[in-house]
């Protein structure tokens, strides 16, 4: 017998040599099949996306398959899995196939040994140049910026913002959704006197409000304050209940129940008087005892729970002779909201009609279901029977049922702890709807003529198509305000689905970035798949050498209550991917940046980004629209 030259071993080699090199060619066909495609839209990008705009195409070419099993089959020959091509696609291919050559004996083309538009160092070069185009230079040793979000208190205290800047703030955002140009005027003002204090750099973005997609006004309840003692678990009285009998605020904060009351009553109490009212709103009597007299205002106790209304009369009492006669002046309207389980009806209406709960009959049986408005006409001619509808962030869920002319019944079919209260100006998604709302409002048209004086950087909420940039880009330039950079707010299942067109739009203006919005994209795109949404994200935006903002809920418990959840800690600490993170407002806000500060710049001795197995991603087989 004729024994082979060749063992099982060279042969298994050989095999898996000729699989990974006709792979990696068709890979490398596809990119630039692609990247010629793509010839209409790459012809009007900025001069500083040129490059970027090539490696974006590239990168969607090969996205478009699974190349796991191609993956494996480098792995095993000990070259590069193409697992962090992102930023420098043709590089990597070129790389792998150069080796492949030579492993195959073969002479390179003409193709491999031409240098790509995009190397392995020009491509972080890229997306550091772009970065710092947009966000600044970051002097710290902290590579990632942080975002950090102004509360309306920043208009009068220049020391918060002081605090803020001195702690690691880069970029100072401002909510155009909230307070008005002459509150933001105040917080730029602060932001400059503490930059000329510390001599350090800091970026100014806005965020446009855009359509406000919410649920209107819920019918207010009564006019009604209760006050009640704290009690044991014995329910004996601990501490009675404390009230103020107002009749000028005075300057400090009070605690305690606050209630109007005339001049008279004031003036004439001491302490030691006995306040009486005859009924409170359950027909019960109450006596207070007044503990202090103050300018403007008599503190009380009471060691009963008492429901009180406007106009309820008061007798002020002393050793048993009547002092003086008074009644509550003008109380609140309770705050009302609407009940909703799964199984309810909930009628969305048109307009600024006020929302109320379901009408019951004596049996506890649904006469009339529950309303509520939305202001935005659009929603009332795009929404279709069968598609989801999510209020308050996510917390109740409803498909869309019986759709008529200026209304739609919704079936609530999922509640968040099995029940809850909707109130008013609370969050509406449609994920399944194909909306037609325009991205800039007139409000936001307004507020340009003020971003474009003062911002660096302004966000585009809401945007869900190439038009909506292009709008944006349009009134940038009408205010010649050149240097003003976009940011894309990814809020949408619409906006994640078509993110590569919006990506090559945006890239016509030379200062972009992406901001994930994890809120909203949340609810749209399902929790279970958020934290793969977001990875897509990254990639595609380190494709096309574009910053990325790592926004929503980070570190939300420390900055509201000084404490953070393990889970907060592990996500923030995923913010090293991004190129910026982004920090909401909240009381403990100096604590949670010097944390969040910690946190990036150890983080970044470990990672910087990571290797991934490249599966067929949907988003990239879609036509750009």
């Amino acid at each position: 017998m004729i024994q082979s030259p060749f063992t099982t071993l060279e042969l298994s080699r050989a095999l898996r040599l000729e699989r990974a090199l006709q792979g990696v060619e068709e890979l490398t066909q596809n990119a630039l099949t692609i990247e010629a495609d793509f010839a209409e839209e790459l012809a009007v990008i900025s001069p500083e996306f040129r490059a970027s705009v090539h490696n974006l195409a590239h990168y969607l070419g090969i996205r478009q398959h699974d190349i796991r099993p191609l993956q494996q089959e480098l792995h095993q020959l000990g070259l590069s899995s193409l697992g962090t091509i992102e930023s420098h696609v043709m590089a990597s291919l070129n790389a792998v196939l150069r080796t492949l050559y030579q492993l195959s004996d073969r002479s390179l083309t003409d193709h491999l040994k031409t240098e790509p538009l995009v190397t392995f160092e020009t491509g972080k070069a890229l997306l550091q140049q772009h970065t710092h185009a947009i966000l600044g230079h970051n002097e710290s040793d902290r590579a990632v910026q942080i975002m950090v979000t102004m509360p309306r208190e920043a208009t009068d205290h220049p020391q918060l913002i002081y605090d803020l800047l001195a702690d690691g703030m880069n970029i100072m955002r401002i909510n155009c959704a909230h307070d008005d140009a002459p509150a933001w005027q105040g917080m730029i003002e602060h932001l400059r006197q503490a930059q000329q204090q510390l001599n350090k750099p800091c970026k100014i973005s806005f965020d446009l409000a855009g359509p406000k997609l919410r649920t209107g006004q819920i019918e207010p309840g009564p006019a009604v304050l209760r006050w009640h003692p704290q009690r044991n678990e014995l329910g004996q009285v601990t501490s009675p209940a404390l009230i103020q009998f107002i009749c000028r605020f005075p300057e400090e904060k009070l605690s305690g129940v606050l209630l109007p009351v005339g001049d008279g009553l004031v003036a004439q109490a001491q302490v030691g008087d006995i306040l009486y009212l005859q009924a409170d709103a359950r027909g019960r009597k109450r006596s207070v005892l007044v503990t202090a007299v103050h300018e403007g205002y008599v503190t009380g106790e009471c060691q009963r729970t008492a429901y009180v209304t406007t106009g309820m009369p008061l007798k002020l009492y002393r050793d048993s002779h009547l002092i003086c006669e008074d009644a509550i002046g003008n109380l609140p309207s309770v705050v009302q909201s609407i009940s909703l389980t799964p199984g309810d009806i909930l009628e969305v209406v048109q307009g600024d009609a006020l929302g109320k709960g379901a009408e019951r009959n004596s049996d506890d049986q649904v006469v009339v279901p529950g309303t509520v408005s939305c202001t935005l006409p659009e929603i009332f001619r795009d929404v279709k029977s069968g598609e989801r509808i999510f209020f308050d962030d996510g917390i109740i869920e409803g498909i869309i049922q019986e759709v008529q002319n200026g209304s739609f019944q919704v079936k609530i079919v999922a509640v968040a702890g099995g029940s809850a209260k909707l109130k008013s100006e609370k969050g509406i998604n449609l994920p399944d709807t194909d909306l037609h709302l325009p991205a800039l409002t007139e409000k936001d048209l307004q507020d340009l003529e003020f971003i474009a004086q003062y911002g660096d950087m302004v966000a585009l909420s809401f945007v869900q198509s190439p038009e909506d940039i292009l709008q944006l880009i349009s009134q940038i330039n009408r205010h010649r305000a050149y240097q003003l950079g976009i940011i894309l707010k990814i809020e949408t299942q619409r906006a994640f689905s078509h993110l590569p067109s919006l990506l090559m739009t945006a890239m016509q203006h030379p200062y972009i970035a992406v901001m994930i919005a994890r809120g909203d994209l949340g609810v749209e795109v399902g929790f279970e798949r958020m934290s793969e949404v977001q990875e897509e994200i990254l990639w595609l935006c380190e494709a096309a050498h574009v910053p990325v903002i790592w926004a929503t809920q980070v570190l939300e418990s420390l900055a509201k209550e000084g404490l953070p959840s393990r889970a907060e800690v592990t996500d923030a600490a995923m913010g090293i991917r991004a190129e910026c993170v982004m920090l909401n407002k909240g009381p403990y806000i100096n604590q949670t940046l010097k944390f969040l500060c910690g946190i990036l710049t150890r983080m970044q001795t470990h990672q910087e980004k990571r290797m991934a197995t490249l599966r067929q991603l949907s988003v990239c087989s879609k036509k750009l629209i």
